[in-house]
Formats: C-alpha cells, sequence, structure tokens
C-alpha cells in the first residue's frame, strides 16, 4: 500500500482549465461594466471614465489573447494560476481606487482572488495574495478617488463605517480563506484517500485475476506440451540409431527440455484452483491467518484466538473471501503490529447473528485526543524523534486505517475503536498485556456468510475470469 501515488497540493493547481478562469473574467468583466453604466447613467456619478474602461479594457484584451494563443483545453501551472489571479485582484483594486475606494460598497469583492487562491493554489500563493490584498485595502482608506454627484457633492461615509468596513474585509479576508482551504482540503484528502482504497482493490483484484489465468493457462497447455514432449522424446530415439544425424538429435532433445522449462515456469507462476469456486469462501480463522500472514515475521507475535458467542453454534462459520475483507483485516493487524511491544491479538467470535473480530495489542493504545477522528484520512501528524526510535520500522503513510475502514465497512462491517488501559497510565503495565489498542469488527452474519446449502450441492462451473 506505500507505493499508492497520491495528488500533492502543488500539483492541483494544474487542474484548472484557462477556460474557467476566462469564463469567470467575463462575469466579472459584465458585472463591472454594468457598474459604471448604472452610476454613470442612473445615478449621474462623475467618475473617471476613461481610466475605468481602460481598467476593463485591460481585462478584455487579456481574455482575448489567451482565447487566441492557448488551446481551449489548457490546464494552468500553479504559476499562470497564481498570476491570473494576482491580475484579477490588482484590476479589482485600481478600480476600487477610481470609485471611491472603501466607501465603494463593492469593496468586498476584494475576497473573491482570495478565496479562489486558498481553494486551488498553494499555501504560499495564498498568503501572498491575502497579504497583497490586505496592503491595498488598506491603503484605499486614504488613497482612492471620491465619488461625485452632479453636483459635484463628494459621496462618502463616516469615518467610523469606513473603519468597520476596513475592519470587515480583513477578517474576512483571513476567515475566509482559512474556512475555504480547510474544507477543500478537506475534500481532497477523502478523494485521494478513497482513490488510495480503490486502488488497493483493483490490485487485489488484478492479482486474483492474474492468478487465475495462469492456473488456466497450465491447464489448457498441459495437453500441447505434453504432446510436444512427448513427439520429441520419440524423434530423438528414433534418431540415436543414426550417427550422422546426431545434430537432429540434440535439436530434438532441446524441444523436449524446453517443454519442460515452459511447464516449470507455468506451475511457478500462479498457484492451480485461484480461480476455483471452492477459493470464493473459507474458514473464519483461515482467513484473518491470510489476512495475518504477510506481518507474522516482523518480530512480533501474532495469536489468533477463535470461539462461538452466546448461543453460537460451536462449527467455526464459512466466510466469503473477499479481497476487500482481506486487505481490510490486514491493515488492522499490520497498525497493531506497528504499535505492539511483544504480541498482538486476533479474538475471532461468532454467533447466530454476528460475525466479530477484536484486534488488539500491548502497546501504549490510541492517543486519547485522537480517538474520535481514527479512519479519517491523512490525520497523522510527523513523527517526532522519539517516535522515531520507539518504532524505527513504521513507516505508515496515514492513510492504513482510513483504507482498511472503508474497505470493511463496505462489506458491511462496523468498526469501533478503543484503548484497552490509559495510554498515559499504562506506561509500566507488564509486558504480553492487553492493554493497548482495541478494534472491533463486527458483521451481520447474513453479509459475509453463505447461504448454507445441502451437502452435496455442486457450486456451479467455475466463473470465466475477464480482465
Amino acid at each position: 500500500m506505500g507505493d499508492l501515488g497520491l495528488i500533492g497540493e502543488s500539483e492541483r493547481g494544474n487542474w484548472i482549465r484557462l477556460r474557467t478562469m476566462i469564463l469567470l473574467r467575463w462575469f466579472a468583466i459584465v458585472g463591472q461594466l454594468t457598474a459604471i453604466t448604472v452610476a454613470q447613467e442612473m445615478y449621474n456619478l462623475q467618475l473617471e471614465l476613461g481610466l475605468c474602461y481602460l481598467a476593463v479594457g485591460v481585462s478584455v484584451m487579456g481574455n482575448l489573447i489567451a482565447i487566441f494563443i492557448f488551446p481551449e483545453n489548457k490546464r494552468l501551472s500553479e504559476t499562470e494560476n497564481f498570476l491570473m489571479v494576482m491580475f484579477d485582484l490588482l484590476q479589482l483594486c485600481f478600480l476600487l481606487f477610481l470609485t471611491g475606494g472603501l466607501h465603494n460598497p463593492f469593496s468586498l469583492l476584494v475576497l473573491g482572488p482570495v478565496t479562489v487562491s486558498a481553494s486551488v493554489l498553494t499555501l504560499r500563493s495564498t498568503l501572498i495574495l491575502g497579504a497583497t490584498a490586505f496592503l491595498l485595502v488598506s491603503a484605499m482608506v486614504y488613497y482612492h478617488l471620491p465619488l461625485r454627484t452632479e453636483q459635484g457633492f463628494i459621496l462618502r461615509i463616516p469615518d467610523v463605517f469606513v473603519f468597520g468596513q476596513w475592519t470587515a474585509i480583513t477578517i474576512a479576508l483571513v476567515f475566509i480563506s482559512v474556512y475555504s482551504r480547510r474544507v477543500t482540503r478537506e475534500m481532497t484528502a477523502m478523494s485521494d484517500a478513497l482513490t488510495a482504497t480503490q486502488m488497493a482493490l483493483a490490485r487485489a483484484q488484478k492479482l486474483n485475476d492474474l492468478g487465475g489465468v495462469v492456473a488456466a493457462a497450465a491447464h489448457e497447455l498441459g495437453t500441447p506440451l505434453a504432446t510436444i514432449k512427448l513427439t520429441s522424446a520419440e524423434l530423438a530415439e528414433e534418431l540415436g540409431d543414426y550417427p550422422d544425424v546426431a545434430d537432429l538429435r540434440e535439436d530434438a532433445l532441446l524441444i523436449r527440455a524446453q517443454a519442460d522449462r515452459c511447464r516449470d515456469i507455468l506451475r511457478s507462476m500462479g498457484r492451480a484452483g485461484k480461480d476455483d469456486l471452492h477459493m470464493r469462501q473459507a474458514p473464519l480463522v483461515e482467513v484473518i491467518r491470510e489476512a495475518a500472514e504477510p506481518h507474522e515475521k516482523r518480530g512480533k507475535e501474532i495469536i489468533i484466538e477463535d470461539g462461538p458467542g452466546p448461543g453460537g453454534e460451536d462449527l467455526q462459520p464459512q466466510i466469503l473471501r473477499r479481497p476487500e475483507i482481506i486487505h481490510g483485516l490486514r491493515n488492522l493487524v499490520q497498525n497493531a503490529v506497528d504499535f505492539a511491544r511483544t504480541t498482538v491479538w486476533v479474538e475471532a467470535l461468532w454467533t447466530d447473528d454476528l460475525i466479530s473480530i477484536r484486534i488488539l495489542d500491548d502497546g501504549r493504545g490510541f492517543p486519547p485526543h485522537v480517538l474520535g477522528r481514527i479512519g479519517d484520512p491523512f490525520m497523522r501528524r510527523r513523527r517526532s524523534e522519539s517516535d522515531r526510535r520507539a518504532r524505527p520500522e513504521y513507516e505508515g503513510m496515514g492513510l492504513g486505517l482510513f483504507i482498511a475502514k472503508t474497505l470493511l465497512e463496505r462489506s458491511g462491517a462496523e468498526l469501533s475503536f478503543a484503548n484497552g488501559s490509559d495510554p498515559y497510565t499504562g506506561a509500566g503495565a507488564p509486558q504480553a498485556t492487553r492493554g493497548g489498542a482495541v478494534v472491533e469488527v463486527v458483521w451481520p452474519r447474513s453479509r459475509i456468510v453463505p447461504p448454507a446449502v445441502e451437502p452435496g450441492t455442486p457450486l456451479g462451473e467455475n466463473r470465466p475470469i475477464e480482465i
């Protein structure tokens, strides 16, 4: 799971199409021209029309140049996105300077470019744009061209309202930027994590399919290879009576050797029966054992315990052997092994209605302040030096528990996370005690136990493998 390629923050800026930014700018241009026209024609305000139309004309020219030079499907880089948003901010502030500064009610539109930056650009770009917007808004408190009526009166609001406008815009610049950035990061983190989950499932399915294809190929090619081997052996035996055709005999022997080699290669590439319907389900403990197998030789003891719960039958249930169940349990076991001192316990329990698996360890447990957020993607903080010394083998990417939770919930399970003891008071606890993290996975029996069939009932034909 460690090599899943997720999209970095700087690469997300490349998702924005130039056409989108051009369209948004056209809306801004139409709005600016409408506001200037209404102020001039309906309210007879004396504006610097030449400079106002110059500012709007620069945006129009920029859009036209971008339309004719670049293709419609061009996606902007981080730098290009930053420059476009910065241009829009400077152009808007210049228009506000010409039309009353903070006395103009449209001064709130300064928040637009900064919000866009917080949503799609890097933190560095957002800080630069936010600081630029703050400086320009602050400068417009004192430096701007006043709004004048037809009679020459200056339209201005009281200083206390100007200060309030400046304060509101400043607070909004910070609050909306942080809010937009936080929400966007939550959404992109969830999107990346779900992508990683889909990749894990796809990888498991491809491995299963590959094993089935190889098994099928070995079965189908068995007869032709056997025929080639038999024919080449008979040919070599017949040619052995004629010394003058020794070269042909050596060729026949080479053909037989290569046929044997093909057989051995096919056998080594896959296990027979991988696509057999008998492998679609397995005993509960065997599925747990398969999930835990990659972590059994990592220096921690993994103990699997099983038994019926209250009212449950003694016979161990056969459950569906799904890739999401195996990979989800494997991630939970991996997390337990990473943080255990010496031992990990996996307890399997079943009743007539439920199938339950509890994974416990003798480590320090989950920090109490993150118990309510376990299972959220990318919640792992940066590791400290003490953590690195305590667990040098742990190289988690912060997605393991989320992927496990998502995979298992997709199979119908409910997960709960808890501690066997207080992690802050259990530091001196004896070794091999179940006082660390506790993860419980519970399925309704009907979700993972296939319907019972009469003994001797055929399973049917094996399903064709599709790739």
